[in-house]
């Protein structure tokens, strides 16, 4: 599992590691019934305080993301992936109308806004 932490942003490190965790789980890339690192061995990997990686799995599974099982560690649960992807289409679709209102407030039509996507994806690419 990878995690980048960055401290040139405002984003608390723990939402960080909440976020990233969490893409990986709704994208696939960490499957259900993956056991993830421990609290202590993330923390010592990142460089960051046990409390903040605790804080980060606490989030995780107060959204019902992970689960804990005592004395073995946390895993990737098998219950709301659907609903998380589903979710996140909403947040996407809302992001995605506040785009079209900016664009057309610019005078821009939405397909220019498709094409402006389509930049920012050739670029994010190479």
């Amino acid at each position: 599992m990878e995690l980048i932490i960055r401290n040139t942003t405002s984003q608390p490190i723990y939402e960080q590691i909440f976020s990233q965790i969490k893409s990986q789980i709704v994208s696939g890339t960490l499957r259900p019934g993956e056991a993830l690192p421990s609290i202590r061995a993330l923390a010592k990997d990142l460089k960051i305080s046990v409390i903040t990686t605790k804080r980060a799995y606490d989030e995780l599974e107060a959204q019902g993301l992970i689960y804990t099982m005592a004395g073995k560690g946390c895993f990737v649960a098998e219950e709301n992936l659907d609903l998380i992807r589903e979710q996140r289409q909403k947040e996407l679709e809302e992001h995605l109308a506040a785009a079209l209102e900016l664009a057309r407030g610019c005078g821009l039509t939405p397909q220019d806004l498709v094409r402006m996507l389509e930049l920012l994806s050739e670029e994010e690419s190479t």
